[in-house]
């Protein structure tokens, strides 16, 4: 059977289980009302686990709201929690009503996503896409929602990412702000899963007014990588790396040698999980690259494909086209929170420029002066996901800017036919005609008729899901409202 949901929707859920689930007792971090002792048995990752929960000094935490159906409870507590075990005390402080509790990093670690490298020439090629990448983050994000159910419990998030949030959130309490700080602490406004805070290109695009959110950083490293002539950006984005304390080391890798090795950086920098990642060269051939971690893995790989193709194209029309996509941070934060609403693709409006052509000009050559005129509130507005995409006015959207791209290069004919049918998954998403996968998950439960309008995902309802995702990737399932006519499952590639 082949599926592949970002969070499996029956992940520790005890709803109609009749196994005595083995809770409290010591394994690795601490014990959980929910997470069964041994589901992860990695040494690497269950010493992250730990560690986690170690420097944060209080246990993980995740309060995903639950999804109001008829016949939901309100306020809504989930009755799987074994209070009378009592072996979490300080589980009653950190539940929220009306939420599905997840009080383990598994539940945030254990999601799955669509991770995307783009390669660079240089650094300045890879810090141009990086910064032109930063506010398309959220709006990926919410074309690929796929994460309607966590714990056996329908949520009223599409997305997984506050999950990974807060259940990798290593912050102590005055780091976060919520107590006085200790000595040699100092405040940090993010988890160290989160968004990014800074753009890094020295375009001239790249006006200061856009990155507007604070940058904590270690101002030590800071001073050495200045005094080794790298500039302001790059700098402050390394130093920024360092305000976290490593989670893991790998005991025979201690000894290194840095003039040679990159290891040690690598610990910390694979630690910071950020929306998207600048990754140096390593110790082998690899140049400087982009990872995109936002996106959310689809069930088929025909839309991992798509999604996958669509990025990498918009990024070459980025370089062939210099187009400009800054917008501020704190917009970008602001687009990350709706992305992960219910239906946020058709249900909500994300700030976005007006103009992505170089230095205000459309891309399809008309000018804006305006725009460089003015201050930078004046160059974004709100649009819907279908207008981001493809376009309104003047903007000819995401879509139309990789269009343009193709027309211009040398594709023959038989290549261009498959990336249009990629692109067509996407402006069908984006449009509504065709349905995210997050959408889709919850009418399926939502009519099931085993499910009880109660919010509650049954053993049987979870099964005949899994069961379906496997069968439409297959190809033995068509469902219209989620694929394009035109599809061809795994099993029935001979038929192409």
């Amino acid at each position: 059977m082949r599926c592949s949901p970002p969070a499996y929707p029956a992940l520790s859920s005890h709803v109609g289980s009749e196994t005595d689930i083995a809770w409290g007792r010591k394994g690795m971090g601490t014990p959980s009302t929910s997470e069964p002792v041994g589901m992860c048995s990695v040494l690497a990752i269950g010493s992250i686990i730990a560690n986690v929960k170690s420097r944060r000094g209080s246990k993980i935490a995740a309060n995903v709201p639950i999804y109001f159906d008829t016949n939901t409870p309100r306020p809504f507590t989930d009755p799987t929690i074994p209070w009378e075990r009592g072996v979490c005390p300080e589980d009653h402080e950190s539940i929220k009503h009306d939420h599905i509790y997840l009080d383990k990093t598994c539940f945030g670690a254990g999601c799955c996503c669509l991770q995307v490298t783009l390669q660079a020439r240089n650094i300045d090629e890879a810090r141009v896409v990086y910064d032109a990448l930063v506010p398309l983050t959220p709006i990926m994000m919410a074309l690929t929602a796929s994460s309607p159910v966590y714990r056996g419990y329908l949520a009223d998030v599409d997305c997984r990412w506050n999950i990974l949030e807060e259940s990798c959130d290593d912050r102590t309490e005055g780091e976060k702000g919520l107590k006085p700080l200790e000595k040699d602490q100092r405040r940090l406004p993010k988890s160290r899963w989160s968004s990014v805070d800074m753009y890094l290109s020295e375009s001239k695009d790249n006006r200061p007014e856009y990155s507007d959110v604070p940058v904590p950083f270690d101002e030590e490293i800071y001073r050495r990588l200045r005094s080794h002539d790298v500039d302001d950006l790059v700098a402050k984005h390394i130093a920024h790396l360092f305000v976290r304390d490593p989670l893991l080391v790998i005991p025979n890798k201690i000894e290194q040698d840095d003039e040679t090795s990159t290891d040690h950086f690598e610990a910390l920098q694979s630690t910071n999980w950020r929306s998207l990642r600048l990754k140096p060269p390593t110790n082998g051939a690899c140049g400087w690259r982009i990872e995109f971690r936002t996106m959310e893995v689809q069930p088929t790989d025909f839309e991992n494909a798509a999604m996958s193709v669509f990025l990498i194209l918009l990024s070459r029309a980025i370089l062939s086209f210099g187009l400009n996509f800054y917008l501020p941070i704190s917009k970008v934060d602001e687009n990350m929170q709706r992305a992960q609403r219910r239906n946020a693709v058709h249900g909500e409006k994300f700030w976005f420029r007006k103009e992505v052509g170089p230095t205000g000009e459309s891309v399809n050559g008309a000018s804006d002066s305006r725009l460089r005129a003015t201050g930078v509130d004046d160059e974004y507005e709100q649009m819907t996901i279908n207008e981001i995409v493809n376009g309104k006015g003047s903007y000819l959207g995401l879509i139309g800017v990789v269009n343009s791209y193709l027309d211009s290069q040398d594709t023959d004919a038989i290549g261009k036919l498959k990336l249009k049918k990629y692109l067509e998954l996407i402006k069908r998403r984006a449009d509504g005609t065709l349905q995210t996968p997050a959408t889709w998950m919850r009418d399926f439960i939502r009519s099931h008729p085993a499910y009880k309008q109660d919010s509650v995902v049954s053993r049987k309802v979870n099964y005949d899901l899994v069961k379906a995702i496997d069968e439409i990737e297959r190809g033995d399932q068509h469902v219209s409202e989620l694929l394009p006519a035109g599809y061809v499952g795994s099993s029935h590639k001979g038929a192409e």
